[in-house]
C-alpha cells in the first residue's frame, strides 16, 4: 500500500514581528504620560521623513515616502523595473527605519516601557528577508502591488480601530494592575504584524508573495 506524500508545510513569509510580553507590571508613570513621551520620538521619525505609524483607525500606517530621508519607495519601484535589482544598502535602510518606526509604535501602543532605541533591538523582534531581485521578484510587479493589496487596506481599517479601542483599555488595566491584559496584548501585536506584511509586500517591495489574512506569526 502506497502512502500519499504529504502537503508541504508553508514557508514562513519573509517579513516576521515578535514583541516579548512584559511578563511584569509595567510603569504606570510613564504609561499614563505615554502619548507626551513619545513626541521627542516621533519627532525624530518625521525629520527622517520615515512613516508615521499611528496608533489610531490605521494601525499602522503605511510608508509612501517618494526620496532619501524616508524609506525608499519610487526608487525601488524603478531599479527592480528597469535593472532587475534591489540594492543592498537601500534594503539595509528601509530595514532599520522600519525597525526603529516598530519600536516606537509598540512604544506609543504601551506595549514595552522601555524607550525606544534607535538601533537596538530590544524586545521587539523584526525581520525582513533580503529577497534575490533576479529569482524572486517579477520585474513589472511593483506597479501592481500597491492595487493588489486594497483588501488588506479595508480590512486593515476595522482592525487598527479595534486596536486602538484595546490599547484605551490596556491603558486603565495598566494604570490600575500595572499589567497589560495578554489577549489585548497578542491582538495588537497581530495587528502590527498584518500590517508589517502587507507593507513588505505594498511597499518595502521585498517579495512578491501575497501576505496571509492573519494575526498570528
Amino acid at each position: 500500500m502506497t502512502t500519499a506524500p504529504l502537503a508541504p508545510i508553508p514557508s514562513s513569509y519573509p517579513a516576521t514581528l515578535n514583541v516579548d510580553y512584559p511578563n511584569r507590571e509595567l510603569n504606570r508613570v510613564t504609561s499614563f504620560f505615554r502619548v507626551f513621551m513619545a513626541i521627542p520620538i516621533w519627532i525624530i521619525l518625521a525629520l527622517l521623513g520615515g512613516s508615521i505609524y499611528t496608533i489610531g483607525a490605521h494601525l499602522p500606517m503605511w510608508r509612501t515616502d517618494v526620496a532619501i530621508g524616508g524609506t525608499l519607495f519610487l526608487p525601488l519601484v524603478l531599479m527592480i523595473l528597469f535593472r532587475k535589482k534591489y540594492p543592498k544598502w537601500w534594503f539595509d535602510w528601509n530595514l532599520s527605519l522600519t525597525r526603529f518606526s516598530i519600536r516606537s509604535a509598540s512604544y506609543l501602543a504601551l506595549l514595552r516601557d522601555e524607550y525606544p532605541s534607535t538601533d537596538e533591538e530590544q524586545a521587539i523582534h523584526l525581520n525582513l528577508v533580503y529577497p534575490d531581485a533576479e529569482k524572486d521578484l517579477g520585474r513589472g510587479w511593483p506597479l501592481i502591488k500597491w492595487l493588489m493589496a486594497i483588501p488588506h487596506y479595508f480590512l486593515l481599517i476595522f482592525l487598527g480601530i479595534a486596536a486602538f479601542v484595546c490599547i484605551i483599555i490596556a491603558w486603565f488595566a495598566i494604570l490600575f494592575t500595572g499589567r497589560y491584559p495578554k489577549g489585548l496584548f497578542d491582538f495588537v501585536v497581530g495587528v502590527m504584524r498584518w500590517g508589517l506584511r502587507v507593507e513588505a509586500y505594498a511597499f518595502l517591495l521585498i517579495t512578491d508573495k501575497y501576505p496571509p489574512f492573519s494575526l498570528e506569526g
